[in-house]
């Protein structure tokens, strides 16, 4: 039994959902989301409550899985979702260029990182960036895509993080400290 799947999902007013044969389109005031929905889970709408129906015992895998989608969906277009990363290290900073991300990360020339369609990029005061938007899968992969332009490192903690990171760090070179006085 899929407790996710059979959970209901509510529809805020304001919300515009269209069912239809394998997709499911979501209107509402941050945008239009379109989610495909796999063969044999079926939505129904009524009272404003949307709840996730599955064929048969065979598609059990997917129930919850579809009925996260939209609920992630209703949820986006309502009121969005946002991924705060930090800069850390002397001299890295964002900046804000149009519709391009410009770092500097310790490297001989800037980066440039053309903003995706549906994604809004604040800068604040250089060093930390909000990405926000309806769509919670393009949201993480753009965060993931700026944090791998200069991941942090293990051991000087340099690098770009998201908001909140546990970072692991490493000892230094400790052997080579000790052994030079000794040689």
């Amino acid at each position: 039994m899929s407790r996710i799947g059979h959970k209901p999902i509510p529809v805020p007013s304001g919300v515009k959902v269209a069912l239809q044969s394998g997709k499911i389109d979501v209107q509402g005031p941050k945008g239009k989301l379109s989610i495909a929905v796999p063969q044999g889970i079926t939505f129904e709408q009524k009272d404003g409550v949307l709840t996730a129906k599955r064929a048969s015992e065979e598609h059990r895998a997917l129930h919850g899985l579809a009925r996260a989608l939209v609920a992630n969906a209703v949820h986006g277009v309502t009121s969005g979702f946002k991924k705060e990363l930090d800069i850390v290290g002397v001299g890295y900073r964002a900046e804000l260029k149009g519709k391009v991300v410009s770092f500097a990360l310790g490297k001989s020339h800037p980066i440039e990182f053309p903003i995706p369609e549906g994604i809004q990029v604040a800068v604040d005061k250089q060093t930390h960036i909000v990405v926000s938007g309806a769509d919670k899968g393009k949201v993480g992969q753009v965060a993931a895509d700026m944090r791998a332009l200069r991941p942090p490192d293990p051991y000087k903690q340099k690098g770009v993080r998201i908001t909140g990171e546990r970072l692991k760090k490493k000892a230094g070179k400790a052997g080579a400290k000790a052994g030079g006085a000794a040689a």
